[in-house]
């Protein structure tokens, strides 16, 4: 039997049916995500060379050599763009060497600083022979250009590179655009963390709101309160995070322009806390009598505001954020109810028995200890709905409720003069069977009745991943791609993205650039995949007197005597006769 060689592969001649059928049927779905706000492409493209290939300074760039978040996003986007060639695997052949450049040039050299909420994300794209040009204001702008750009870049046939003429100008609908990871209900590793923020980066999310600690765990370790982990994590050695930990997310997110956004919730949602630092939570009552169990945060007592401040005194200094999320939600007031201290405190403080109030306070006293660390608090809704006294520059964060609901909720903050983060509707730790990020896509952030002025107060909005049945195994196909629906209603153009059918091939072919990355494992989402382009196929020919047919299938032994699994480079997403392969949404 004759062969067919190929690179390192050698392979039977009736496989040369299956490389004809791929290149026969085969298309790709071009497209960025999320969509730009304005971009015009044209048929024309340019073939690139990762061995002519180079990112270099505008001259009147205010950040040159030595910038580290652009020297760093250099090297990453160019094994993000080339992973065939920086993994040495030897199947590029070009018939060209003609260089390309891409020039980044930005207004103002930030490169030392942190991402913050004035940040601007804007920049502009332009692609011709042989070069690109990126402008930005900021360097967290150019981050997104070259996001962008790396989107552009396909491979075609079996390995050249192209990229089409291109012209974009783009920035972020909102400022805020957030994605919450709950590390106390199942602890997840840093490196998880880590890979969280690739993806979010990959969707142009730009914070990271980190609830730390809650009700299971408290893994933060602290350098003033060292029993707080010691007795509240999971396990006081494994389960935390040190002070490195920290300082390495809060460094990987800064390198790809995203904030990490603490928060400490509390009054409630604090059992965790009590472990480690002894008269902080309230006991509970049976009658007259105590009953073993503890409640909320005690908030009658001086020492837990002493307490609190010495905390947030350290937070503020190990996260350089200028926000710090208080929490303030899902209060039980049984046990405040039940304590005979808490009931006199009522008394003397004239609150009767609306214990409402008495959050009230808590609320109040702590959100003017983070106002005198120069802290901005953002705080749940039930602070607002408690009808708490507040400052003005406190962001509300919405999370109840369907969207009659939530909608009416952002009438009432606004009206209030207060800005607010809309959460509600992208709670994705739950799920549902089919295509559920549809829902996601179409939510419609600024549809409530109210003045221009008031929808301007709505800053943002979060994807929400809470931990009760989501750990390090499951987290990254349950975030991806659903959470990119969202990141392209907090980016992109509502008018241009309002339609779920012509977002559908370009969510499928982003999922596709994901896949890159990251290997895939959850049932409900796509089937296990290899990391990078090398992705492993059960090939089956059939032969009958007309036709030949194939038949492809991922990760399973081949079971017929003519199944050869193969390997092979696939440069974006297979689509065979308009049927997706290898792609669950």
């Amino acid at each position: 039997m004759s062969v067919v060689t190929s690179g390192r592969y050698t392979f039977p001649n009736y496989n040369l049916v299956f490389f004809i059928f791929l290149q026969l049927g085969l298309h790709s779905v071009e497209g960025v995500w999320p969509l730009p706000q304005s971009i015009t492409s044209s048929p024309e493209r340019y073939p690139l060379n990762p061995q002519a290939f180079y990112f270099t300074y505008g001259s009147q760039s205010a950040a040159q050599e030595g910038c580290s978040v652009l020297d760093e996003a250099f090297k990453r986007y160019f094994s993000l763009i080339f992973p065939d060639y920086s993994s040495g695997y030897g199947f590029l052949r070009f018939s060209v060497d003609k260089p390309f450049t891409v020039q980044v040039s930005v207004g103002r050299n930030d490169c030392d600083s942190y991402p913050d909420e004035d940040s601007s994300e804007q920049y502009t794209l332009s692609v011709s022979a042989g070069q690109a040009y990126l402008k930005a204001e900021t360097v967290w702008g150019a981050l997104r250009g070259l996001e962008t750009f790396s989107q552009l870049v396909y491979q075609e046939d079996f390995g050249s590179y192209y990229v089409n003429k291109t012209e974009i100008e783009d920035f972020p609908r909102f400022q805020f655009r957030g994605i919450l990871l709950d590390t106390s209900r199942h602890y997840l590793p840093v490196q998880a963390i880590l890979k969280t923020l690739d993806a979010m980066a990959f969707s142009k999310f730009n914070v990271f709101h980190w609830h730390i600690v809650d009700d299971p765990s408290f893994p933060y370790q602290s350098r003033t309160f060292p029993d707080l982990s010691a007795k509240g994590a999971f396990h006081p050695m494994t389960h935390i995070y040190t002070q490195l930990d920290v300082r390495r997310v809060i460094s990987y997110a800064r390198m790809r322009g995203i904030r990490v956004l603490p928060e400490f919730d509390s009054p409630g949602h604090t059992q965790s806390w009590g472990k480690g630092q002894s008269d902080l939570l309230t006991p509970c009552y049976s009658g007259s009598t105590p009953s073993g169990t503890f409640g909320p945060v005690n908030p009658i007592l001086p020492s837990t505001y002493k307490f609190m401040a010495t905390l947030f005194k350290e937070v503020s200094s190990v996260f350089p954020d200028s926000y710090i999320h208080l929490g303030g939600d899902e209060v039980n007031f049984s046990c405040w109810k039940s304590n005979p201290d808490v009931r006199a405190f009522m008394l003397k403080m004239g609150f009767g028995a609306d214990f409402t109030k008495l959050e009230a306070y808590y609320m109040e006293n702590i959100v003017n200890l983070t106002a005198a660390l120069n802290r901005t608090s953002i705080v749940w809704q039930d602070v607002f709905d408690y009808h708490e006294r507040i400052p003005k520059d406190t962001v509300l964060h919405i999370w109840k409720g369907v969207p009659a609901s939530y909608e009416a909720e952002l009438r009432a903050i606004t009206k209030a003069g207060y800005r607010v983060l809309l959460a509600a509707p992208w709670y994705i730790n739950h799920i549902s069977y089919g295509q559920d990020w549809r829902n996601y896509y179409t939510v419609q952030p600024l549809n409530f009745s109210g003045t221009e002025e008031q929808k301007k107060l709505v800053i943002g909005g979060e994807v929400c991943m809470w931990g009760e049945y989501v750990d390090a195994t499951n987290l990254t196909p349950r975030l991806w791609p659903r959470a990119s629906a969202a990141a392209e209603r907090l980016w992109s153009d509502e008018k241009q993205t309002s339609d779920v059918d012509k977002a559908f091939p370009r969510l499928k072919d982003f999922r596709c650039e994901l896949l890159r990355y990251f290997s895939f494992s959850d049932n409900a989402h796509g089937i296990p995949i290899t990391h990078h382009r090398t992705l492993f196929y059960e090939v089956c020919l059939t032969y009958t007197d007309a036709s030949v047919s194939l038949r492809l299938q991922a990760g399973y032994p081949g079971r017929a005597s003519l199944c050869r699994t193969l390997q092979t480079r696939v440069p974006r997403c297979l689509i065979i006769t308009d049927h997706v392969t290898f792609l669950s949404i």
